[in-house]
């Protein structure tokens, strides 16, 4: 079974904790152990922190999203699946399959750390949008100097109807509070399989009935994910580290919304299972 990193408040504190990808947290690390020294210039990666001292994690402890002062990144349109989606929404605008095929990805900002939801947190929906839906993400942990550090599973909820309306508006589509979920865990690069061999798998349930689902390979990515770190670390600094949702494989039909009351559950072999709950933003 393969271990993670946890993010867990105790006592109104964050602490890192170690603990298997599919049985929570179970090693409560010493309070001065931070995500950002660990991925920061010098720091000594994510592998120490597997190996670091720790005592049990109280009862009670509730599990955050794994990041501290990490910004989130996202890349788009890097599946053919996601450049037809993005067809279809734009009404066939040609600029989806010029980037899709071109050498430089869309890269996008897509939350600050604070904004991030953890597992069993609720993601949202905006209020004025009529066509929303959940898109299950491989993300990818990137240390100060660029290296991929480690990888966890994303939800970049977006709302199709405003990106769709114009190209312009992808920001107010998918930046907005409660849009962006990561976890359960963070796993060291090194406890993970070449990533083109995993499956990522979505399903959107509503009161126990399965409304959606489906699963696909990673294999399918037109990039690598080296390729899109490399892009997005050319002209930025990330002194405590970047976060990096690498898109979407996974595209409900058109006549699929998410709506209020929906459960979210994102899965991966040896990455855990991240399920959050869906509700409208207010």
């Amino acid at each position: 079974m393969t271990d993670g990193i946890w993010q867990v408040e105790v006592d109104g504190a964050r602490r890192l904790a170690v603990g298997p990808t599919d049985g929570g947290p179970q090693r409560l690390l010493a309070p001065e152990v931070r995500l950002a020294a660990a991925l920061g210039a010098g720091g000594s990666g994510l592998d120490e922190l597997l190996r670091a001292p720790g005592g049990a994690v109280p009862a009670g402890a509730r599990t955050l999203a794994p990041v501290d002062r990490q910004p989130v990144w996202a890349a788009g349109v890097t599946f053919e699946r996601s450049r037809d989606g993005r067809l279809e929404e734009s009404g066939g605008a040609d600029y989806y399959t010029k980037v899709y095929a071109a050498d430089r990805p869309e890269l996008f900002f897509k939350s600050l750390p604070g904004d991030v939801r953890g597992p069993d947190a609720a993601v949202t929906i905006r209020p004025e949008s009529t066509w929303n839906v959940a898109e299950p993400e491989l993300a990818v942990v990137v240390d100060a100097r660029g290296r991929i550090a480690g990888y966890l599973l994303g939800n970049d909820v977006c709302s199709r109807d405003i990106e769709g309306e114009n190209p312009l508006y992808l920001p107010q589509a998918k930046v907005y509070d409660g849009s962006c979920a990561l976890g359960p865990c963070l796993v060291p690069r090194s406890r993970v399989p070449e990533v083109s061999t995993l499956e990522i798998s979505l399903t959107v349930a509503h009161d126990g009935e399965v409304r959606y689902t489906d699963r696909v390979p990673l294999s399918r990515m037109r990039r690598t994910v080296e390729e899109l770190v490399e892009w997005l670390v050319r002209a930025l600094r990330f002194p405590d580290g970047v976060v990096l949702l690498t898109g979407t494989s996974i595209v409900p039909p058109s006549d699929f919304s998410l709506a209020a009351g929906d459960l979210v559950t994102v899965a991966a072999p040896g990455l855990g299972t991240l399920v959050n709950p869906v509700v409208v933003l207010r």
